[in-house]
């Protein structure tokens, strides 16, 4: 009974020992027995019975010799074995279809095997109808597509424009059909991306366009046809992009712009989610773009393009139409009927519409022309170029001496957009006195007409609750909170405010010469560090009626320009930066983590179809289990006894030679040292003399 026991209990421990040997052995036989057979079907050489790569006429002469042996009156004759031969020999005597299938394992038809043996499951396999397969000639270049080989590849790639690049075969139906939508991707991404097609039988670029797996066999993982990209200022196959998608206008288009050159979504609104989700949250310093889409397909790349590079500017969004909800567009924005494009800038104004669709030369017409609101904000991006910056010069021109800025400050409210209304119809009443005929011109609206007209007279609005230094900086008076700062009471009070810009070239002079010739002092600096220019602020305070401000308008700029007024100088607070709108660019994280575990997905699929994995498997079983052997086999033998002490003794002798000597040395300190014949000579010491001394 111990015998026995004893025995279990070594196999068991011979079992736990070699377990990891056991598994790789067991998973190298699974990998080779049963899942590399079904990555490597029989090929339709195997099915006419000749070698793989044989010649035409190979396989032309294997197939008669099957014609000729098959009697469809015999019992043993199957329709669905006349299938196989007879698409076998149809693939491997068309040219393309073998050169496809023998480099690149390409067979898009096969699945044409399994419907015919459906169909004719109990019919005679001679009413099998023939040809089996439809042959195709594609040529794109006769529909004015680019393409280009191998030989002309670099010298194509020379501007910094990215490239959307498909991979077709001239045999293959699935590239024909694809033509059509071919030709719409071609026209979206005119003057944003260029474009090209590759035939396959240009087997050197095919092979640098094409997925490579671990045996280094070229491949496409979707088919054919094949899209791949190469985003801007790219040159090397290292940054390629591979399109994974199902292939429609919609989905290369989108993925092109979003993946390829990361351009903004233009997403999609409804009459009801339009006020709160774009209106409402568009910055009042932009213009909005409405597009309305009778069709729903997502924003073409130019429309991104334009929205990213306006997006300073304008900010973008789609509506679908519908016919049910014309009456409420019509009656909102006048739109009639889609496609439309509806711009609406500052508050109060008529929506410019545009009707009918046009091409992206036309489309950035229209956008260049209107990106800019009627009474534009003051911000740090744009005091310079409208000249209401006493650091900067006037839009008239740098020799202008004297320039102003009517500047509408207040708080985001109803009361400050009514106030933009009204300073917009002051410009346009400016603007149309200046057109009007000599006789009908009010001499007291013409000082500020024509400083309009020269650009010597700008206007603009201000934020007075984000730009609060600056507002407080102007309006200096016992109610100033109630246009700057933070709102503390329910109460808005917008202001009108003209600012006079003088610059005094002579004292500008001297003060460079001044700073080029001497270092300036503590004291000099901080007298110095004024702006060039002086300025006057005057407040309105009159009625809010478009004739009386143009009246206080002229009246300011004429006595600005005749009076010798004081030149007072100061310095400006500078405007705060405004945070910008997010830009959601580009595919978003979660997509991105998506597209990762895909991608190494398909990777490992790759390593199941590679031959080298199950010897490699049994390779390392192998050497596993003679690692275990070895270590089992030297843990089993007895010491061997020698005469010649190990090394192992040999330091345990030494380690215990050096504590027995540390421990004498330890006794020898306690203990009274006695004194060796080099001492001194003791005080009791009694000398004996030899007989033989020289005392004698």
């Amino acid at each position: 009974m111990a015998k026995e026991n004893l025995s279990s209990s070594s196999m068991s421990s011979v079992l736990r020992a070699y377990a990891a040997p056991i598994f790789i052995f067991f998973l190298a036989m699974f990998f080779q027995l049963f899942l590399l057979p079904r990555s490597f079907p029989p090929s339709h050489y195997d099915v006419l019975g000749v070698k793989m790569y044989s010649s035409v006429d190979d396989v032309r002469e294997a197939y008669e010799s099957i014609a000729s042996q098959w009697d469809s009156d015999s019992g043993e004759a199957r329709p669905a074995d006349f299938i196989k031969i007879q698409y076998a020999y149809e693939l491997l005597t068309n040219l393309v279809w073998k050169r496809d299938y023998d480099v690149y394992g390409i067979d898009e038809s096969v699945h044409i095997i399994e419907e015919l043996e459906k169909q004719y499951a109990v019919k005679d396999f001679a009413k099998v109808k023939l040809p089996l397969l439809e042959v195709v000639s594609y040529e794109p270049e006769r529909e004015g597509f680019m393409a280009f080989t191998s030989q002309d590849f670099a010298s194509k790639f020379q501007d910094s424009k990215p490239w959307l690049i498909q991979v077709y075969s001239s045999g293959s139906n699935s590239s024909a059909q694809f033509s059509a939508a071919w030709r719409r991707i071609v026209d979206l991404l005119d003057g944003v991306a260029n474009h090209a097609m590759v035939e396959l039988g240009d087997v050197r670029l095919v092979t640098y366009l094409a997925e490579k797996k671990p045996t280094g066999q070229v491949f496409f993982r979707k088919g054919l046809p094949s899209i791949v990209a190469f985003p801007p200022h790219c040159k090397t196959a290292d940054c390629l992009i591979r399109f994974e998608g199902d292939l429609s206008t919609d989905t290369v288009t989108d993925w092109f712009a979003t993946t390829v050159l990361e351009l903004p979504r233009v997403f999609y609104h409804t009459k009801e989610t339009l006020v709160p989700k774009f209106l409402s949250k568009v910055p009042p310093n932009k213009v909005k773009v409405i597009l309305f889409s009778q069709t729903g397909e997502r924003a073409t790349p130019f429309v991104r393009q334009a929205a990213k590079d306006y997006w300073k500017f304008a900010s973008l969004s789609y509506v679908l139409w519908r016919e049910e909800d014309a009456s409420f567009w019509w009656n909102g924005l006048e739109v009639e009927s889609a496609p439309a494009m509806v711009i609406m800038k500052d508050p109060g104004l008529k929506p410019v519409v545009y009707h009918g669709s046009g091409n992206r030369t036309w489309f950035l017409e229209i956008l260049e022309q209107n990106k800019q609101l009627k009474l534009p904000q003051l911000r740090s991006t744009t005091s310079m170029e409208l000249g209401c910056d006493a650091r900067g010069y006037s839009r008239a021109g740098f020799d202008t001496a004297t320039w102003y800025c009517a500047i509408l400050v207040g708080r985001q409210s109803v009361e400050l957009n009514k106030m933009r209304e009204t300073m917009c119809r002051v410009q346009d009443a400016l603007s149309n006195h200046e057109k009007s005929d000599e006789t009908s011109k009010d001499p007291s609206v013409a000082p500020a007409a024509s400083a309009h007209t020269t650009k010597r007279l700008s206007f603009a609005w201000l934020d007075g609750e984000v730009q609060s230094k600056y507002c407080f900086f102007y309006v200096q008076s016992e109610t100033s909170y109630d246009t700057c700062g933070t709102r503390r009471a329910p109460i808005d009070v917008p202001r009108i405010l003209i600012v006079r810009y003088h610059r005094n070239a002579t004292e500008s002079a001297n003060a460079e010469n001044k700073s080029s010739k001497w270092p300036k002092t503590v004291w000099q600096s901080e007298a110095d560090d004024v702006d060039p220019a002086a300025q006057l602020v005057v407040s309105y305070d009159g009625p809010a009626e478009t004739p009386e401000i143009i009246k206080w308008l002229s009246k300011m700029i004429e006595d600005g320009d005749n009076k010798n007024l004081p030149f007072y100088r100061a310095k400006t607070p500078e405007l705060v930066p405004e945070s910008a709108e997010p830009m959601r660019s580009g595919v978003p994280r979660s997509v991105k983590a998506t597209q990762k575990v895909l991608s190494i997905w398909n990777r490992i699929k790759d390593y199941l179809t590679d031959p080298r994995v199950g010897p490699t498997l049994l390779l390392g079983a192998l050497l596993s289990a003679g690692n275990v052997w070895w270590t089992r086999s030297r843990s089993t033998q007895p010491p061997v006894q020698t005469n010649q002490p190990s090394s192992n003794q040999s330091d345990n002798n030494v380690d215990e030679e050096k504590k027995k000597r540390e421990q004498r040395r330890k006794k020898a300190e306690g203990e009274e040292v006695p004194a060796s014949i080099t001492d001194n000579e003791p005080k009791d010491a009694v000398q004996i003399l030899s007989s033989g001394s020289d005392s004698d």
